[in-house]
């Protein structure tokens, strides 16, 4: 049960809501892990609840301590527009009873809006790569105060050419913060990643 897992008791009344009751077997193994400050490299399939498996423990967190000194806090890279529009719902869903809230940024739409809503100061930025380090190359987007990073479908971003951007947000981000990688295979490429980012 997910009243099992140590969440906010905002988080438990969203997912009833949400009539969430059963954590999949990679929410049950990666939310107490994630939640304890842990590096995670997890391979799961579409379709396991990896969303949630992510998107929780980072709330939770942000809940700990809603100070907001830097925003955003939570930054989660994906290699699609869809990708990231679904994770925006998922996390609107999830954080419905707190006050935090994210931004999607991503390419093939002016950047005007997106803009706008970073000068927000959003506390968690879901996009994809290329639009990401165009809007850090404007100024707009900062990331020192990134304490969760997630690289969501880590494969199909090495499969669209997406690995170097990664590699230059990822440069950019503070030494000290938590990386979480999902994956649905292991390529050598993204072992490779995964063995310089991870640490705990």
């Amino acid at each position: 049960m997910f009243s099992e897992l140590p969440l906010h008791e905002r988080l438990l009344k969203a997912l009833a809501e949400l009539s969430f009751q059963q954590p999949t077997e990679v929410q049950q193994q990666a939310i107490p892990a994630a939640i304890e400050g842990r590096d995670l490299y997890v391979i799961a399939q579409t379709g396991s609840g990896k969303t949630a498996a992510y998107v929780l423990p980072i709330l939770q967190r942000l809940m700990q301590d809603d100070s907001k000194p830097l925003a955003p806090r939570g930054l989660i890279l994906v290699p699609t527009r869809e990708l990231a529009r679904q994770i925006d719902a998922e996390i609107r869903a999830l954080a419905r009873f707190t006050r935090l809230q994210a931004v999607t940024v991503y390419g093939g739409v002016s950047a005007h809006g997106q803009i706008k809503a970073l000068r927000r100061n959003p506390d968690i930025v879901v996009g994809c790569p290329g639009r990401i380090v165009d809007l850090m190359g404007r100024g707009v987007l900062r990331l020192g105060g990134v304490e969760s990073v997630v690289l969501d479908e880590a494969d199909h971003m090495f499969d669209m050419g997406f690995l170097p951007d990664v590699r230059r947000i990822l440069a950019a981000l503070p030494q000290k913060r938590q990386s979480l990688l999902f994956s649905a295979t292991m390529p050598a490429a993204i072992r490779s990643l995964a063995n310089t980012v991870l640490r705990n």
